[in-house]
């Protein structure tokens, strides 16, 4: 008697078809979440599966997963692309990926529909500026805690952000190409900080430019801070270079080269740059947020200083070769955890493990 066909989520050996979403690509934003998406489909086609990202932003250049463009104009972006999402046809597919806008999509499209919450807009809400921003954040935290409803499975990229899902129980962190961001070639002669991220805004790299200026530059005269950003001001005090924005190559090569590197956020729900300077063998000083304290746990793996206190931070790491090299061993032994592999690993284990909630097809008619 002949049985009925092995669904694709059944059978570990079998490429999958998986539609991702995503608002964000490295194409058009500097938003990590895209980066993220743009690196995790490109592991998983790489595996054989056949992975298209639908997104509002155009492709992004050497993507090897398929690329769905989606395109919108006007204001509401975010929700007029939920909207449009809700109407697209997935039938095709055995698996639905959202990193987002898929909180209308409660009737079940795909085999398998995940979710993954790159922090938290609740927390984000806490800490922004302006009521119309702070509005604009809690009404995105209500669509994140209703796709957590919506989804089969969701994911959170660090414990904390449980504060506000308890009922997610699957952590799953931002994964980081290990290959791409070893450690390799030699530091800078002159002490070097590294910061990546905004000058304004919860990345608070104008506060890093100042207490680097006031207070590690007249204690180290020869230190430079190196800023990978693209809103900084044309005046920067001495000492103090924007880089504006970098290929992934050349971001990798500024890890490697530099001595420390800090991100003084307010907030990051994982926050990739902590774990792409890991990657690197290099030191990282952080303000305490939950992405920092989660990549660093708690301190162990890394620095964490009130910003008060980060300049007496970064001197302290900046003098001491000792202590570097203890916290170059520490990152590297702590960015394991945070392999792009071992991610993507986790993400197949989640797709083919949604079979079990799949309802049959004697179910379903």
């Amino acid at each position: 008697m002949t049985g009925s066909p092995r669904h694709p989520l059944d059978d570990p050996d079998r490429p999958l078809r998986i539609a991702m979403i995503s608002y964000y690509l490295p194409s058009e934003s500097k938003i990590g979440v895209g980066y993220q998406v743009h690196a995790l489909a490109n592991e998983l086609a790489d595996r054989g599966h056949h992975v298209d990202v639908f997104s509002p932003c155009g492709p992004v250049e050497g993507a090897r997963y398929g690329h769905v463009h989606v395109p919108l104009d006007g204001s509401m972006r975010t929700f007029r692309f939920a909207f449009a999402m809700r109407r697209m046809d997935l039938s095709s597919y055995d698996v639905l990926h959202a990193h987002g806008e898929d909180y209308w999509m409660w009737r079940r499209r795909v085999p398998a529909h995940v979710r993954t919450l790159h922090g938290s807009c609740f927390e984000e809400a806490l800490r922004i500026r302006g009521a119309k921003e702070k509005a604009r954040m809690v009404l995105l935290g209500c669509t994140e805690v209703l796709a957590s409803v919506v989804a089969d499975r969701t994911v959170l990229i660090s414990p904390a952000t449980r504060r506000w899902t308890p009922w997610v129980d699957t952590v799953i962190p931002n994964g980081v190409d290990a290959e791409a961001f070893a450690p390799g070639g030699t530091r800078r002669a002159a002490p070097t900080v590294l910061f990546v991220g905004t000058w304004r805004g919860r990345k608070r790299g104008a506060e890093l430019a100042r207490i680097f200026a006031d207070e590690v530059r007249p204690r180290v005269p020869d230190a430079e801070l190196r800023m990978v950003t693209q809103d900084a001001p044309d005046e920067l005090p001495d000492g103090v270079v924007a880089l504006g924005r970098l290929s992934d190559a050349e971001l990798a090569e500024e890890y490697r080269s530099a001595w420390a590197f800090c991100l003084p956020s307010t907030y990051e729900g994982f926050g990739i740059p902590y774990a792409e300077a890991m990657t690197a063998g290099l030191p990282v000083i952080a303000t305490p947020n939950v992405g920092s304290r989660y990549v660093t746990d708690e301190g162990r793996f890394g620095v964490l200083a009130e910003l008060d206190g980060l300049g007496d931070a970064l001197v302290g790491v900046l003098t001491d070769a000792g202590r570097r090299a203890e916290l170059a061993e520490a990152s590297l032994a702590r960015a394991v955890e945070f392999d792009l592999r071992a991610v993507a690993d986790h993400y197949e284990r989640v797709y083919r493990a949604e079979q079990h909630a799949r309802p049959t097809k004697e179910q379903t008619t």
